[in-house]
């Protein structure tokens, strides 16, 4: 009888091996790919189209603080909890009138919904509720490294943003350009959050079984973001068959 073969155990990756799988990883399966996303960036979404993504996408844009404010909980130090509730007051703003979700909003209107149309909820898509909830779960009962990982898609915000300011002008030119102003906040706003979190993973993921624990926190948050666009893509698509 042949004994089965020994595998070594995978090696414990480097610092600039991990960083470069990260990378990888937000890269290759970041929803900048998916076919709704190509389709806005091309100027091919009708305003319905374009109303229903930012509606649901509202319901994900109002969690990031929750799931951020879940983060906050665990993590161990004073210098850390500071730098993250910097996200939580991104989103929320420091009064009535400010932050990210406000800034939400005003695409909402830009777009002809009212804020009661995004506030109420009402319209949101079941596959799109059950994508934000697994998220907000996931940085519930994980722990710190996988929650902070599973944020990594920052890595790519920017970038989406600046084609969204490049393309909505000339495709879109019907909205307003006071509702771009969330794309132009959160390019700077990503690229700060996004270079803090992948520090805060490189230097805590320092086993092998902890890197691919991160990857697959990662993986999982594309996997969300992909399945709330699937979901606005089927709905759009039931609309055009009638």
């Amino acid at each position: 009888m042949t004994a089965p073969p020994v595998h070594a155990p995978a090696h414990t990756r480097s610092r600039t091996e991990f960083e470069q799988a990260l990378r990888k990883l937000a890269q290759d399966r970041y929803h900048d790919r998916h076919p709704f996303n190509v389709r806005m960036h091309q100027g091919d979404l009708s305003p319905e189209e374009l109303r229903t993504w930012v509606l649901n996408r509202f319901h994900y844009q109002r969690n990031i603080p929750v799931k951020d404010a879940l983060i906050l909980a665990k993590l161990p130090g004073p210098a850390e909890r500071r730098s993250w509730v910097r996200r939580i007051q991104d989103h929320d703003g420091p009064r009535d009138g400010e932050g990210g979700i406000e800034r939400w909003l005003l695409l909402g209107e830009a777009v002809g919904l009212s804020r009661t149309d995004l506030q109420s909820g009402v319209g949101v898509l079941p596959g799109v509720r059950f994508a934000v909830e697994g998220y907000v779960n996931f940085c519930r009962l994980r722990p710190a490294l996988e929650a902070v990982a599973s944020s990594l898609t920052e890595l790519c915000a920017p970038s989406i943003m600046l084609t969204r300011l490049d393309t909505f002008p000339v495709h879109y030119p019907w909205i307003d350009g006071s509702g771009l102003a969330y794309f132009r906040d959160r390019v700077p706003q990503g690229r700060k959050d996004g270079a803090e979190a992948l520090d805060w993973v490189l230097d805590r993921a320092t086993t092998r079984t902890e890197q691919d624990a991160a990857l697959a926190a990662l993986s999982f948050k594309c996997d969300v973001l992909w399945s709330l666009l699937d979901s606005v893509e089927r709905a759009g698509a039931r609309r055009a068959r009638g």
